[in-house]
């Protein structure tokens, strides 16, 4: 007698295992169109850097020069660390020639980098930071990849880039890859918010989690309050009346990913308050 539920369990268990980033991507478009096949391209492509940079990660306390300060600020006034440059230089050599995208904006370059033989066919442009949380690097902590993919609108002939600067709902798709004791990639394109883990045996980001929701009432808040007294008085207020009452717990790693992340599965708020 053939057993019908351990049968139901392995094709449930082989579809997951077969619901790869880019196919979920096409899927979620209900479309094989040229344009969702670009983005599905582009997430691939994202996938790929991901990869290459964990597995960096995973071997850096091991590899000479791979960590460390590199002696120079970002366009941010940040101190760039050796990990930094090196996920900076992978997205820009996983889409050189992909022939997906015009510029790369990334806070580690100071101007887009223009890859002018893709501007012809390439008509997107993504938006990351390679490396999130990068002073967590040598202590072992988590760390994190953010990125956002845009159509690039007009030739921007000038190279000002000033289409980057408009509203954040003219994204197309945005997420993050979190290097963690797994390496997760979580991504958006509107329909939903779904979270892949990425299978060493097979090299694949596989759908973990769909559509994820944050819980309506959770007991974390994150935020860093080492600011405390540099924020308005109004989140000042709202961080004090936390304190008065019970069942909140802080928790703040100081990775904006990894803190992100935790909220988004356990709940309940994550601030970056102004100053």
């Amino acid at each position: 007698m053939v057993d019908t539920h351990v049968e139901i369990a392995d094709i449930e268990a082989l579809d997951r295992d077969c619901m790869t980033l880019s196919r979920h991507v096409l899927q979620q478009l209900h479309s094989f169109s040229a344009d969702a096949q670009d983005l599905s391209a582009l997430m691939n492509r994202i996938a790929l850097a991901g990869k290459i940079v964990s597995r960096r990660l995973s071997r850096s306390g091991l590899l000479e020069n791979a960590l460390g300060f590199t002696g120079t600020v970002n366009v941010q006034g940040e101190s760039v660390k050796k990990m930094d440059v090196y996920a900076n230089d992978v997205f820009i050599s996983v889409f050189k020639q992909s022939g997906l995208v015009c510029r790369l904006a990334s806070e580690e370059m100071e101007k887009p980098y223009y890859i002018p033989e893709n501007c012809p066919i390439g008509r997107h442009t993504l938006i990351y930071d390679p490396i999130d949380g990068s002073s967590n690097l040598d202590t072992n902590l988590n760390v994190g990849s953010i990125f956002a993919i845009r159509q690039q609108e007009g030739m921007d002939i000038d190279g000002t880039a000033a289409d980057l600067l408009a509203n954040g709902r003219k994204q197309m798709a945005a997420g993050y890859i979190l290097y963690g004791p797994s390496t997760m990639l979580v991504y958006s394109i509107g329909t939903g918010v779904h979270a892949f883990t990425l299978d060493p045996s097979l090299g694949e980001f596989i759908l973990s989690r769909e559509n994820v929701e944050t819980p309506a009432h959770g007991a974390i808040y994150s935020v860093n309050e080492g600011n405390f007294w540099q924020w308005e008085e109004s989140m000042r207020e709202y961080i004090r009346y936390v304190h008065r009452h019970e069942g909140h717990t802080a928790r703040y790693g100081g990775a904006l990913v990894g803190d992100f992340h935790r909220i988004l599965f356990q709940g309940e708020y994550f601030y970056i308050p102004g100053r």
